[in-house]
């Protein structure tokens, strides 16, 4: 008799990431002899005692010992409830009880830049980047589920970014490819099903209900009144929305990677004109660019802020200086557009 479907199903997952790891570091899937196992490639997972990390770190346990592949695990200890960190100290414990290893907990500081949740997840991943550098791990899992890519689409569509908003989150991202996020094809139910057949301890964060969190908000609210709205499958339609914008976007990028070239003049200052003949998608895209290398945040910089920058080529009538986000000025000069910190 095989494993419970949820079961399976992650595992599955699981095991479709990690071969792909291995295919990245020239090696085929197959039990480690004890002198190899050393010099094998470690995998991390993310694991915060949900039921969505949780279920990935007991696939993980299970699959990458047959993969040939060490796997560990981190747990970040955000320091925003009471207790947290004897928390992140029990999490820790329960992934060294599936036989991971090495297990560590990190306790970070959270900053106020960009609101709660966006400085928590700042702070996260900079921990996250920090043991990966340090264990000199191929990877880091992440559990988020084809739930949280939907709430994504629409957090994207609220703030009206445009289509890269849109394609929600990558299953590879990071420098290197380093985070991989196994389940977006995976509801989050069935993570929460695979822990409770294998009686895997979940901790719900009260984050997660909090109202005061517009994630939470969405989840518990938003969600279930489209679904009330539209019929069952919103979910699923927002996640193929992800995968379909994020096709579109990535052409976009490459096509304005190739345009920003032959839109500058030979002292490397873009040329107004030559932007104008550009598509507006094109030539938005080229925009950003520039302002992110003269120094404004990328995180910081909004549809709003490009399409200002835009009017100084399409709707040109001497206006001033537009100030962007890191202290970045866009000016009009002489038919060239000039970006840079003043």
């Amino acid at each position: 008799m095989g494993p419970h479907p949820a079961v399976a199903a992650i595992r599955l997952a699981v095991r479709r990431v990690l071969n792909d790891i291995l295919a990245e570091h020239g090696r085929t899937p197959g039990r480690l002899s004890p002198d190899e196992r050393s010099s094998s490639p470690l995998v991390l997972v993310a694991c915060s005692g949900g039921a969505d990390s949780m279920a990935l770190a007991s696939a993980l346990a299970f699959e990458a010992p047959r993969a040939g592949l060490r796997a560990g695990g981190v747990t970040v200890d955000h320091g925003l409830q009471a207790g947290s960190a004897l928390r992140a100290a029990e999490v820790a414990s329960r992934l060294r009880e599936l036989g991971l290893a090495p297990v560590e907990s990190v306790a970070v500081t959270v900053g106020r830049d960009g609101g709660p949740e966006a400085a928590a997840r700042d702070a996260r991943y900079a921990a996250l980047d920090t043991a990966a550098e340090r264990h000199r791990a191929a990877a880091v899992l992440l559990g988020h589920t084809r739930d949280d890519q939907a709430e994504t689409v629409l957090l994207g569509l609220a703030r009206g970014s445009g289509i890269r908003s849109l394609s929600g989150m990558a299953a590879v991202s990071g420098a290197d490819g380093r985070y991989r996020r196994p389940f977006l094809q995976l509801d989050r139910q069935t993570a929460r099903k695979a822990c409770m057949v294998q009686s895997l301890p979940v901790w719900d964060d009260p984050h997660n209900t909090d109202p005061a969190y517009t994630r939470s908000r969405l989840r518990h609210e938003g969600l279930p009144a489209l679904e009330k709205a539209l019929g069952k499958g919103v979910v699923e339609a927002l996640a193929r929305t992800a995968q379909l914008s994020r096709d579109d976007a990535d052409a976009l990028d490459a096509w304005a990677g190739k345009a920003a070239a032959g839109v500058r003049d030979a002292d490397g200052r873009l040329e107004c004109a030559a932007l104008g003949d550009l598509p507006p998608a094109v030539r938005r895209r080229v925009l950003r660019r520039a302002a992110i290398e003269a120094g404004a945040p990328a995180g910081s910089l909004f549809a709003r802020h490009i399409e200002e920058v835009d009017r100084l080529i399409t709707g040109w009538r001497g206006q001033g200086a537009i100030n962007l986000p890191g202290r970045v000025v866009a000016r009009r000069q002489g038919g060239r557009l000039v970006i840079r910190q003043g």
